[in-house]
């Protein structure tokens, strides 16, 4: 028999082999006694209740009606009556220019009609007499008719010194100063109606078959606190714009005592579907990816991923149509990154009554 001696090098990997041998046996053993922690996560239980299908846009809120207040006869401003801020009716009268021209006019055009008229009352006599040929007479009926009109042209004048407020509103803007020379054609005044307000969506034209007049509008005022206003969609645009894709929506806002201003920014929520008593989850717990939408459970302390279909998704809530029942526990925190069936600490769980 031959023996043959171990060399250095031989010697080294049966140690070796040996130490990753009695390595492999501890490490075991330290995975079964070092556990993976159950991972601390929040759930809600499914809730029913109404859930609105919601259309969403922003415009700003603008004037119904407003128009300029033009001079309508040259003339220096005598008198201001009113102030910007000021609540006008319409037919009311905001300043007044200097009339003496306009007067004069009237009266020198007045003083001819009455000649004419007592020179017509004269001839009408001799013409019933046939005294005047009836050529004559219907000259003098065309002199008498105009200087009716150059007369009442003249009150016509002569009243535009009255600058009146042409609608009901508030006067917005005043461009003139007392003393100020004017011109037929200046702007004097703005007048801006408060009520009714619009606003104007332009909504795509693939929402064109949901939206109608007379759904309900909530609008949000960023400007403003307290509960959404509530109205109506007055009416929709019959076409749709070929340039932008969008139909003009119009709704009317009536009602808002002044607290909403023509300029202010809203937010229109209008509503134009309702499920009445659907299952609805925080829209948080929702897990979408790939194509698939799901949510995780907690079952007996371990979390079980569970696909479901969802509805109509409102102020925070989303419906689920398929996939969960009432009285499971869905974790609405703490689900983002977690496996399925991984073990899970509910801490926002309520604590059992100790006798």
């Amino acid at each position: 028999m031959k023996l043959y001696r171990a060399g250095p090098i031989t010697l080294a990997c049966v140690l070796l082999l040996g130490a990753c041998q009695q390595g492999s046996g501890t490490g075991e053993n330290s995975d079964e006694e070092d556990e993976t922690p159950p991972v601390p996560v929040e759930t809600n239980t499914p809730v029913r209740g109404d859930i609105y299908a919601v259309y969403s846009g922003t415009a700003p809120i603008e004037a119904f009606a407003e128009a300029d207040v033009v001079a309508k006869v040259d003339g220096e401003i005598r008198e201001l009556l009113v102030e910007e801020g000021d609540m006008v009716l319409s037919k009311q009268i905001l300043a007044r220019l200097d009339g003496d021209r306009l007067r004069l006019q009237r009266n020198e055009s007045r003083a001819r009609l009455k000649k004419m008229q007592r020179d017509f009352a004269r001839n009408k006599e001799l013409q019933e007499r046939g005294l005047i040929s009836e050529g004559d007479f219907e000259k003098l009926q065309y002199d008498l008719q105009a200087l009716e009109a150059s007369y009442n042209l003249a009150s016509l004048e002569l009243n535009y010194t009255q600058i009146r407020a042409p609608i009901n509103g508030v006067v917005s803007e005043r461009y003139v100063k007392l003393g100020n020379v004017i011109k037929t054609g200046d702007s004097l005044f703005r007048v801006t109606s408060l009520d009714p307000l619009v606003a104007y969506i332009y909504i795509p034209e693939r929402e064109f078959r949901r939206i109608s007049a007379g759904q309900p509008v909530h609008i949000s005022i960023d400007a403003l606190d307290g509960p959404p206003l509530v109205t109506t969609v007055t009416r929709i645009s019959p076409i749709v714009d070929p340039d932008t894709g969008t139909f003009k929506t119009t709704i009317e806002i009536h009602g808002s005592e002044g607290r909403i201003k023509p300029g202010m920014f809203g937010r229109m929520n209008i509503i134009y579907d309702k499920h009445e008593n659907v299952l609805q989850i925080p829209r948080r717990a929702i897990i979408e990816r790939t194509g698939t939408t799901s949510v995780f459970v907690v079952e007996k302390e371990v979390a079980i991923r569970k696909q479901v279909k969802i509805g109509y998704s409102n102020e925070g809530m989303v419906e689920i149509t398929a996939g969960l029942t009432d009285g499971e526990h869905v974790i609405t925190i703490g689900h983002l990154g977690l496996k399925d069936e991984s073990k899970v600490v509910v801490i926002n769980a309520p604590s059992e009554d100790v006798e």
